[in-house]
């Protein structure tokens, strides 16, 4: 990702938002070209970049170097494309940081499976759910996290208590 696709204060008034526009893929184009999506991102994760950006920038100042707008948003030490293998150890490294008990189990494919379960808990839709993680039907997400998703649907009989609280009372 480039800090050129990150934008944690728009002066449009929209908000901030990260443009997933590359991919990890051998030619770095997202899947289709139908994945490629703008995704809002919290205020505490823009903070959190912009905190990043100026350690960033402090580091190539005392290196005697000029910060590249254009580069990589977290870029190896020797300021390359983190590889997979970068990817996972790096992972696992915070992990183990955080007091994880087994670290080394963990893989980043599982971040992206415990989003799509946070949301789904939380009752965002499926048809919100796919669009967010990429994909052009919901019956995608639906048979990728199966067991990640909601499993009782449960808005009927909500609202139905509703109805029947508020004309018993």
């Amino acid at each position: 990702m480039l800090w050129t696709h990150v934008h944690t204060a728009p002066e449009d008034g929209v908000m901030p938002h990260i443009d997933v526009w590359r991919s990890v893929r051998r030619n770095d184009e997202t899947k289709t070209r139908r994945s490629r999506r703008s995704l809002a991102m919290p205020q505490q994760v823009a903070d959190v970049l912009d905190a990043h950006g100026g350690r960033q920038k402090a580091e190539c100042r005392a290196a005697g170097k000029l910060w590249n707008p254009d580069g990589l948003l977290f870029p190896t030490t020797e300021g390359e494309r983190r590889t997979a293998l970068n990817v996972r150890r790096n992972l696992r490294l915070l992990l183990k940081a955080a007091g994880f008990e087994t670290p080394n189990d963990w893989t980043p494919r599982e971040l992206r499976t415990s989003f799509v379960s946070l949301l789904s808990d939380h009752g965002l839709p499926i048809e919100s759910i796919a669009r967010v993680v990429g994909h052009s039907a919901s019956s995608t997400t639906e048979k990728v996290y199966r067991k990640q998703l909601r499993p009782v649907i449960s808005e009927g009989a909500e609202v139905m208590d509703e109805i029947f609280r508020t004309g018993g009372d």
